[in-house]
């Protein structure tokens, strides 16, 4: 599966930390994120990751368009709700094009656990689910 990775400045830890951990589950995937998350996540865990612009850059709007292109199956989005920011639109057509497309996404860590879980179980093929 294609894993897309983005984190607000304040989660950018706390990303690094939940790729540290499922290391070995995302290494079985193809990994994309913008630019400044994609290379903390590399140069933390040693995992190829395909690098966008920064976020504000327009790495958003790359991702935004693999989804477009149903090239993205999964999109860990990790965001600060407390601190708001001028990009929240730029998150919110994200959200509205994982709807849109039926891609599975997680703004937070407890979601982003279940869905890398169930991903590693085989749970769910999201890709079939849509096709049916």
């Amino acid at each position: 599966m294609h894993i897309a990775l983005i984190a607000h400045d304040s989660k950018k830890e706390l990303m690094v930390q939940f790729c540290i951990a499922y290391c070995g589950i995302l290494s079985h995937h193809t990994l994309c994120a913008t630019g400044t998350t994609g290379k903390l996540i590399a140069d933390a865990t040693g995992l190829p990751i395909t690098l966008y612009l920064r976020g504000a850059q327009g790495g958003a709007q790359q991702v935004g368009a693999q989804i477009s292109c149903n090239e993205i199956d999964l999109l860990l989005m990790f965001r600060d709700p407390l601190k708001p920011k001028p990009g929240e639109p730029r998150d919110n057509d994200l959200l509205r094009l994982c709807d849109v497309h039926n891609i599975p996404v997680a703004t937070n860590i407890a979601t982003a656990e279940s869905l890398v879980r169930g991903l590693d179980r085989g749970d769910i093929d999201w890709r079939e689910l849509v096709r049916k």
